[in-house]
C-alpha cells in the first residue's frame, strides 16, 4: 500500500510541479490542461484523479510556491545575524530571486489578476497565503525589535511588508533592481532613526 501511496504521491507532485513552471511562465489563463498533460506525460484520468479542475490545481500551486517562498526566506533571514540585518534580509532575498532567470513576479499578484473577481476560492487563498507572510515579517519584527511595544512592532511589520510588496512587483514591471534596492534604503533609514 505504501508503494502505491508513494507513486500517487510522485505524479501529484510531478503535475504541480509542471503545472506552477507553465501558470509561473505563462500565466494561468494562457496555460491549457492539455498542456499540463503533455508536459507531464501522464493521461488525462490520472490528471483528474489528482484534480477536479484546474482551479483545484491553480490553488495547488499557489500553496506550493508560498511554502517555497517561506522555507527559503526563514532560512536566508536566520543565516543573518540577529537585529536589524535579519529585518534588512527580508528585503535582500529579493536581489537573488530577482536575478533569477525564470523571475516573473509575484504569483499570487499574477494569479489573482486572471481570475474574476467573485473568485472567493483563489482570492480566499491568496489572502491566507499572504497573512501567512505577515505573520513570519510580524515574528522577525518581534524576535529582532523587542524593545517596541506590540502596535510598534505592527506598525514596522506592516510597513517592512509594503516594502518587499512594493519592491518586488515593481521590480517585475520595471525589469531592475532598482525598487528593491530603494526599498533597502528606506527600511535602513527608518531603522536607523528608530
Amino acid at each position: 500500500m505504501s508503494v502505491f501511496n508513494d507513486v500517487k504521491s510522485k505524479t501529484r507532485h510531478t503535475i504541480i510541479r509542471t503545472a506552477s513552471d507553465l501558470f509561473y511562465e505563462k500565466g494561468y489563463n494562457l496555460t491549457g490542461i492539455n498542456e499540463i498533460i503533455e508536459e507531464s506525460g501522464i493521461a488525462k484520468a490520472t490528471l483528474y484523479s489528482h484534480f477536479r479542475s484546474k482551479e483545484d490545481l491553480l490553488l495547488a500551486y499557489l500553496d506550493e510556491k508560498d511554502q517555497e517562498l517561506l522555507k527559503s526566506i526563514k532560512a536566508f533571514c536566520a543565516s543573518k545575524p540577529a537585529g536589524d540585518e535579519q529585518l534588512i534580509a527580508v528585503l535582500e532575498f529579493l536581489i537573488p530571486f530577482f536575478e533569477q532567470e525564470d523571475f516573473n513576479g509575484c504569483w499570487c499578484i499574477r494569479s489573482i489578476a486572471e481570475v474574476p473577481r467573485e473568485n472567493v476560492k483563489v482570492r480566499t487563498k491568496i489572502k491566507s497565503n499572504k497573512q501567512a507572510f505577515r505573520q513570519f515579517v510580524l515574528a522577525l519584527v518581534q524576535s529582532n525589535k523587542p524593545e517596541l511595544d506590540k502596535s510598534q512592532q505592527q506598525q514596522l511589520s506592516n510597513q517592512l511588508y509594503l516594502l518587499y510588496e512594493g519592491a518586488l512587483t515593481e521590480s517585475h514591471l520595471q525589469g531592475a533592481a532598482w525598487p528593491i534596492e530603494t526599498s533597502i534604503g528606506l527600511l535602513k533609514d527608518k531603522l536607523k532613526k528608530g
